[in-house]
């Protein structure tokens, strides 16, 4: 079954698309690839400059290290990887800006993974737009931005993995 074909879990349906709960935003996709590959995707920068990003770096695999998401036609955006439990978890912060350094202005981006029938189902929660200066209408802005983001990347990433050419 393909990540848009049902989509559903132990009764369950998951998410095909980002959604706003409160200040959170939350999307989960089935790929039809393995974990180990899901896994690589989300954490070895030569894998994800392929769908997040056009150049990705940091210092190495561990909570504390820090390193950049690049794109050609936004700037770079900072980031501080925050957990990484193989194979299951992997959390940074990043600014939501284009920045030198992290600041007031970043959010805190997770993804987990889990088996799911012949595939992984792949969820990332970003956090944080609650405490981000600039008032209500910035915020809200900033979380529309990103669930729609997150809609773009997670289709690249299951395209990617599942070997979808466009």
């Amino acid at each position: 079954m393909s990540r848009r074909a049902g989509l559903e879990r132990e009764g369950n349906t998951v998410s095909d698309q980002a959604r706003i709960k409160g200040h959170t935003v939350t999307r989960t996709v089935r790929i039809e690839a393995s974990r180990a590959s899901v896994w690589k995707a989300l954490t070895d920068p030569e894998v994800m400059v392929k769908w997040f990003g056009d150049g990705v770096a940091f210092a190495a695999l561990e909570p504390g290290a820090t390193g950049s998401i690049d794109w050609d036609d936004y700037g770079s955006f900072p980031i501080e990887i925050t957990e990484v439990v193989p194979d299951s978890a992997f959390s940074f912060r990043w600014s939501g800006i284009p920045a030198e350094k992290l600041d007031e202005y970043s959010t805190h981006v997770r993804f987990t993974i889990a088996d799911a029938g012949t595939g992984t189902d792949v969820t990332v929660i970003e956090s944080g737009f609650d405490t981000l200066p600039g008032g209500t209408l910035y915020r809200r802005e900033r979380l529309e931005q990103n669930r729609e983001g997150w809609d773009v990347e997670l289709d690249e990433l299951a395209n990617l993995l599942e070997g979808v050419t466009q």
